[in-house]
């Protein structure tokens, strides 16, 4: 299915993409966050620590609790940000959502070790 594409956005140095910890990391458990619409709550194991990622996916999944056990991209070296009482410390990498259409996890190709950088 053709999709109408974005503007590519503004030219960055490689210096700025290096700047940016995309990690592999698995999904351990998926939370409700009472109060929201949109938003759960991620336990995310990285090998040598584990995050509370906060993601909106409420309504773009039947079942958040459905990519439990998964690997998928993060990014881990975001300011923290308190999101409706819960701390997210990093930021799920999903494709789709910028554009309109259902997200879906951005995954390694086959398992790797928890914490694995990207790039």
């Amino acid at each position: 299915m053709p999709m109408n594409s974005s503007p590519v956005k503004a030219t960055i140095s490689i210096d700025v993409v290096n700047q940016i910890d995309v990690r592999v990391g698995k999904i351990e458990a998926v939370e409700d966050i009472e109060g929201s619409d949109k938003l759960v709550k991620l336990r995310v194991n990285f090998g040598a620590f584990t995050r509370t990622i906060v993601a909106g996916m409420k309504q773009e999944r039947a079942n958040p609790r459905e990519i439990e056990g998964k690997q998928a991209l993060f990014v881990v070296n975001l300011e923290p940000r308190k999101m409706r009482g819960v701390t997210s410390e990093g930021m799920l990498f999903d494709i789709g959502y910028a554009d309109g259409i259902r997200p879906v996890l951005a995954v390694p190709e086959e398992e790797v070790p928890n914490g694995a950088r990207a790039g």
